[in-house]
């Protein structure tokens, strides 16, 4: 029997909105779950209580609105990056991901997302590989104790550029708390993602939602790109991904309220 997936939405493109504008919109538009972003400047930031982080997943759980993943900011300010050459700008990273974490656990939240930085121009690309590895060896200690995922995502930052390469890194940093944030559009440009779901398989923690259209180069609105998104789903149940997901398309409220219609079609197949 086919099952479906919760669908859901991510701050990250909502900019500023407060956690009731989001919880409004995921009421008006039919969204089951959300990725929280904690900034400085919003409602929802890095140095929260915890009674604030506790209010904030019973106004979620009162909402009926799973709170599939988290993203945070330094305690600090910033995100640092964790392919630097710089020690300082990887353990600012580092600080992140354990704030990210913290938080994650407070909220019940059972994942992070992390963007791992840009690879610098300067070093080697085995110097990148070998900080990233050994920052993650790092984090994965504190991921099992709040027992929160830490998704490397497929991003345009230069790095991790094929399936092969995403999986290698996770097996050498051998914790099943260390995995994969797919992006299913990310990289459209060179690959093809069941590609990279099969290549992956139980290492996917989360998933984004994006659709890219290869001839002109650029982004689309769900379903309106190359994507098979048959062939996506296909390969997420094969691979026994049962979390929701959760997308990351800009637009309006209006746009995001024809997003979910298209995200209960795509899940449906």
């Amino acid at each position: 029997m086919t099952t479906t997936h919760k669908i859901g939405i991510t701050q990250i493109i909502l900019g500023n909105a407060s956690l009731d504008e989001t919880l409004n919109l995921c009421e008006e538009a039919g969204y089951e779950a959300v990725e929280l972003t904690f900034r400085d400047g919003k409602d929802l930031h890095p140095n929260m209580t915890d009674s604030e982080l506790a209010d904030a997943a019973r106004r979620c759980g009162d909402a009926g609105v799973e709170i599939a993943s988290v993203i945070s900011a330094s305690p600090k300010g910033g995100g640092g990056n964790l392919l630097s050459t710089d020690p300082d700008q990887r353990e600012h990273g580092v600080l992140r991901v354990r704030r990210s974490c913290e938080i994650a656990e407070a909220l019940g939240a059972g994942a992070t997302l992390l963007h791992p930085g840009a690879l610098p121009q300067e070093g080697t690309y085995d110097d990148a590989w070998n900080a990233l590895c050994g920052s993650l060896k790092e984090l994965a200690p504190v991921a099992e104790e709040s027992q929160c995922a830490v998704g490397v995502e497929n991003v345009w930052n230069k790095f991790l550029l094929s399936p092969r390469e995403m999986r290698q890194l996770i097996d050498e940093v051998g914790s099943e708390w260390i995995g994969a944030y797919l992006d299913t559009a990310n990289m459209m440009a060179y690959g093809y993602t069941e590609q990279w779901i099969r290549a992956l398989g139980t290492r996917i923690k989360r998933v984004h939602f994006k659709d890219f259209k290869r001839g002109p180069h650029a982004w689309t609105r769900l379903m309106d790109g190359d994507t098979d998104w048959a062939g996506v789903m296909a390969e997420l149940r094969a691979a026994g991904y049962s979390a929701p997901v959760i997308h990351e398309v800009g637009g309006s409220r209006d746009d995001h309220i024809e997003t979910a219609r298209r995200m209960r079609r795509i899940v449906a197949l």
